[in-house]
């Protein structure tokens, strides 16, 4: 039988301003840059990435997948091959609804998708509703890698329909808080190892809408191992790689241009 082709996927541990869409979508763009060059065939960002977590700004800011603001994105993802799954809220699934939280995959073919949060945290039903409760897969050679956004992780039911379409990289796009943030680790790490899948979760770098964000976005392997984690903050990606042998994680710090002052600046 011949060997399987290396996958690498990547999550974006990034930061993002509130409310400032088209600034957090410039932010994105030397992530999804790095991710290319590192081979990656896909790259998760955090919960509400375009937006920061800012519920009271939902509304404002509903984005369906196909909206021009997003042209630089669908555009660099069509030319570096690489599908980017964004953070952002999108509309409900009911005509009237309020927004969902969302993730939007813009596809390296050029196509787009959406998924919902399916399980909401508790405050979050005043800006935001839920999603259908379905696996959303999305497949790479012989990988096929299922979304989740952050309460969808704590829900058994999540994973477990993750798994049922036969998937085997649960790959989560959260914001998760310094004092939440191993009892919420211990639950993922515990759904790769009862799954068998691999998990990779994509943190927010910074502050993000009044929550000390942990940072520390990681990759577990199907057996639970610790394979990869960021530093607690800054601009970095955590790739997976998908061999033979198994999977194996690296983490990459990232130097970018600040795009006020033209200055360079390191990430930590």
């Amino acid at each position: 039988m011949a060997a399987s082709l290396p996958l690498r996927i990547a999550a974006a541990q990034s930061s993002s301003l509130p409310g400032d869409v088209r600034g957090n979508l410039c932010r994105h763009l030397p992530f999804v840059e790095a991710a290319a060059a590192e081979g990656a065939s896909l790259i998760l960002f955090p919960e509400l990435s375009l937006t920061g977590y800012e519920l009271p700004l939902l509304n404002r800011h509903v984005l369906p997948a196909d909206a021009p603001v997003l042209e630089p994105l669908r555009r660099l993802a069509r030319l570096r091959r690489i599908t980017v799954v964004v953070g952002a809220p999108v509309p409900g699934v009911m005509s009237g609804a309020l927004p969902a939280i969302g993730a939007i995959c813009l596809g390296s073919d050029g196509s787009s998708a959406v998924y919902r949060k399916a399980f909401l945290h508790a405050g979050e039903e005043r800006f935001a509703s839920p999603g259908e409760r379905c696996a959303h897969c999305l497949d790479f050679d012989d990988e096929r890698v299922a979304l989740a956004i952050c309460a969808d992780t704590v829900h058994a039911e999540h994973p477990q329909r993750a798994r049922g379409p036969g998937a085997t990289v649960y790959a989560a796009s959260v914001l998760w808080s310094g004092a939440g943030y191993a009892s919420d680790a211990a639950i993922v790490q515990g759904w790769a190892r009862g799954h068998g899948m691999a998990a990779l979760v994509a943190n927010h770098g910074a502050p993000s809408g009044g929550f000390a964000s942990a940072g520390r976005s990681a990759l577990w392997g199907p057996d639970g191992k610790l394979l990869a984690e960021a530093p607690v903050s800054g601009d970095c990606l955590v790739v997976a790689e998908r061999r033979d042998g198994g999977w194996l994680g690296t983490v990459h710090g990232l130097d970018f241009v600040d795009r006020e002052t033209g200055e360079g600046r390191s990430a930590t």
